[in-house]
């Protein structure tokens, strides 16, 4: 056998155990995939079917608040958060009637909608940074509630808040400048806290964030009419609460 034909032979013998080392790869990979595949109980995923005109107006206030507290509890308990998205959005594309409408902070580590363990359909959310409350929110809250229908307006703020570090730190930088203007009030009002008053102070953090909450809440009163008549007239609630960033719990104190 010339030095070719051995060459020959041996690059055919290279290809054969190289295919069946792939075989055998390939099989094991979904054997692997068969044994990870998870079932998911039908209950754990968030249904099609969104609230109808009529389902949203028979849910009073109080109920809409309890689905909001409960949901926040499965989250925090580690209740799958698994929707069927397609199914909800042809059904949310006849009309939206969502329970609630949530006031948030930008903040990315805040996902409103998981939070409650909601999902499309089911509740507005306005995110600003700070959760601060100007023309613009007023009217999207007054669209939310007295024209769609919601019948909660929750006020949302969270743990390490940037806006409110550096509201705090008073700084002034563009356009940021006067949005956190409207957060130096919970700052001030803040004067009568035990200890140090800096940025640096997780306690003192928490303190002006929650004071930032219940300034939010309260120029929701003052400066929309319509929202306070309604809030007055018992067909909305309006409450602020903190969400726990290391817990995931929302605390609804206030």
């Amino acid at each position: 056998m010339s030095i070719l034909d051995t060459l020959l032979v041996f690059s055919l013998i290279v290809m054969v155990i190289l295919f069946v080392l792939k075989g055998k790869n390939k099989a094991g990979t979904q054997q692997g995939a068969v044994e990870d595949e998870m079932s998911i109980d039908k209950k754990e995923v968030i249904a099609g079917k969104v609230l109808t005109a009529e389902e949203q107006s028979a849910l009073a206030p109080d109920t809409v608040l309890a689905i909001l507290k409960e949901g926040n509890r499965e989250f925090v308990e580690g209740a799958l958060t698994v929707r069927n998205n397609s199914e909800r959005i042809r059904q949310a594309s006849l009309g939206q009637y969502p329970l609630a409408v949530v006031l948030s902070c930008l903040d990315s580590r805040v996902p409103v909608e998981d939070v409650f363990h909601r999902g499309i359909g089911d509740i507005f959310v306005a995110r600003v940074a700070g959760n601060i409350v100007n023309e613009d929110i007023l009217g999207s809250l007054e669209y939310a509630c007295k024209v769609s229908g919601s019948k909660v307006i929750l006020v949302l703020g969270h743990e390490h808040c940037g806006a409110i570090k550096s509201a705090i730190d008073d700084v002034k930088l563009g356009n940021i400048t006067p949005l956190l203007a409207k957060i130096r009030p919970a700052v001030l009002s803040s004067s009568d806290f035990v200890g140090e008053k800096t940025s640096a102070n997780a306690k003192y953090m928490h303190h002006v964030c929650e004071e930032n909450v219940k300034l939010s809440v309260r120029n929701i009163r003052e400066h929309s009419p319509i929202l306070k008549e309604m809030e007055e007239e018992g067909e909305i609630l309006i409450v602020g609460a903190v969400y726990d960033m290391g817990t995931g719990k929302v605390n609804f104190s206030m």
